[in-house]
């Protein structure tokens, strides 16, 4: 029981002697299949000092899936970007070819603005 009482901050002490504290068990997302994945490709120039950035939205998985997904993007582009909240961005106006990847990975991926 190391540093148990680091897990429970913000517990209020209670008076019952039959409480037990119990922890919220993490919610593991699943990474959904690429033919049943729709993603989204378009470009955002909002707050990033008139830069462009390609904008993938959409994708349902998890981090770790999102972060391969990205890096093979940015590979294949010859570029950077993040992966970040389910969205990656690809430094640059990519629209035509992320979209191209993404089809040929098997991802239901559409061409936004």
């Amino acid at each position: 029981m190391e540093n148990d009482w680091k897990k429970r901050l913000g517990v209020v002490y209670s008076t019952n002697p039959d409480f037990k504290y119990e922890e919220a068990a993490e919610e593991r997302q699943e990474t959904l299949p690429p033919s049943k994945q729709r993603l989204i490709v378009g470009i955002d120039r909002r707050n990033r000092g008139g830069k462009q950035v390609t904008l993938v939205t959409g994708f349902v998985g998890t981090d770790d899936d999102l972060k391969e997904l990205a890096r093979t993007l940015k590979v294949k582009c010859g570029v950077g970007g993040s992966a970040k909240d389910g969205e990656i961005t690809v430094q640059g106006d990519f629209r035509d070819k992320v979209t191209a990847i993404l089809q040929s990975l098997g991802y239901n991926a559409k061409r936004g603005n």
